[in-house]
């Protein structure tokens, strides 16, 4: 069952990215990321109450239950930048680095989790790198105006060391929780942080700015990422992290053909075989 919780992760990840990029057209990413996650929060505590987890908050051991503060942490920081390089660059450029955090993943799940390496493994690792290389180079024939602000790589790749570090200590901390009740605590940091980083940074007046339009988006795209949050951990809990977040990674099928249809980004051959070697690798560590 943890293959196809998985594979829900994935699909809900996929259209996360085109929701959110719908609602950040004229909204503060920092922002939309503020409000999506009162949208995740109130989902994972209602399914918290819905399963019946509540009642094992008072099992929480210290330990598990700083591995989850820790990893809501991290994915506040990678949820930030990766919105950040959202706003800034194109879907189909951004979103191929932050799932090369998969490489990341898989060494530190090496060293802290001792899942092995095989040679099939470092095959999948070097197809994967190649691959996002490939994708992320210019576009042939494109204008030297395009994307002048090239910080949004810088962005895209914090996001994916976070995200690696939100999955090494999400595994930690959910060992022996329930997935729903450690996803909602995870949530509350994130809430947190992302309202502290709004008002730290002096944008709370932004939210009387925001389309109604997008405002709905980025509504979506936070139910996009509760259901993916719930696939994603119930599947971490019961599977190794070395292969459920590579299936996890295989959104950027989803991502691709979305912003092809919605926005108009199409691959070019050498960004195409590149998708392609990416999927492949990806399949391998399967």
């Amino acid at each position: 069952m943890w293959i196809l919780f998985a594979v829900g992760s994935s699909f809900f990840a996929g259209i996360t990215s085109i929701l959110a990029k719908c609602g950040i057209q004229k909204t503060d990413s920092d922002v939309a990321t503020a409000i999506r996650t009162c949208v995740v929060l109130v989902f994972s505590w209602i399914l918290v109450a819905l399963t019946g987890a509540l009642k094992g908050i008072e099992a929480i051991s210290s330990e598990t239950l700083l591995f989850l503060v820790l990893s809501g942490l991290a994915t506040g920081a990678s949820w930030l930048c990766y919105f950040h390089a959202l706003q800034k660059g194109d879907i189909n450029k951004v979103v191929p680095i932050d799932k090369s955090s998969t490489i990341l993943t898989i060494i530190l799940a090496l060293i802290f989790l001792h899942e092995g390496m095989n040679p099939k493994k470092a095959a999948a690792v070097v197809l994967i790198a190649t691959g996002t290389f490939m994708m992320i180079t210019k576009k042939e024939n494109s204008p030297a105006s395009e994307s002048s602000d090239k910080s949004w790589w810088i962005y895209a790749l914090l996001s994916a060391f976070f995200a690696s570090m939100t999955a090494i200590l999400g595994k930690i901390g959910i060992s022996d929780i329930d997935s729903n009740l450690g996803t909602a605590i995870r949530t509350t940091v994130v809430l947190f942080m992302a309202w502290i980083m709004v008002f730290a940074r002096g944008k709370s007046s932004k939210l009387h700015d925001i389309p109604r339009k997008e405002l709905l988006f980025i509504c979506l795209s936070g139910l996009a990422t509760g259901g993916s949050w719930l696939c994603y951990y119930r599947a971490l809990q019961e599977g190794p992290a070395s292969v459920v977040v590579p299936i996890d990674k295989l959104s950027i099928l989803v991502t691709i053909a979305f912003s092809w249809i919605v926005f108009h980004e199409k691959l070019n051959k050498k960004s195409a075989a590149g998708l392609g070697l990416l999927t492949i690798g990806t399949l391998l560590m399967i």
